[in-house]
């Protein structure tokens, strides 16, 4: 018969070893969604940063074209999904700032 310490002990193992079970598992489907951005023939260099804006300013576009007429902006969510890919996060940031205060330099 186990004492009331070991008890305990045995359900922090199996609870440790059961949140790990689940973070791998998080982990992995993480993992399986992840995209990076393709191959655009329009920026074949390495440098990316136009690559970068250029689907900053689409994404922003896209929005504001489809929430203008109504429509669902899911199909936006490309543009989204690859300059959070290749865009470094400060520059986001500065950017959003720039569209809130209206300085932004793109046309969007």
């Amino acid at each position: 018969m186990k004492t009331k310490r070991e008890v305990i002990l045995w359900k922090e193992k199996c609870r440790i070893l059961w949140t790990g079970v689940n973070m791998a598992e998080d982990i992995q489907a993480k993992l399986e969604k992840y995209r990076t951005a393709p191959f655009d023939a329009r920026f074949p260099n390495q440098n990316q940063t136009r690559n970068c804006w250029s689907n900053y300013v689409d994404f922003h576009r896209c929005q504001k074209a489809l929430e203008g007429k109504g429509a669902d902006t899911a199909p936006c969510e490309w543009y989204r999904r690859v300059y959070k890919s290749l865009c470094p996060m400060a520059w986001v940031q500065k950017w959003d700032e720039q569209r809130e205060e209206g300085n932004f330099p793109g046309k969007i």
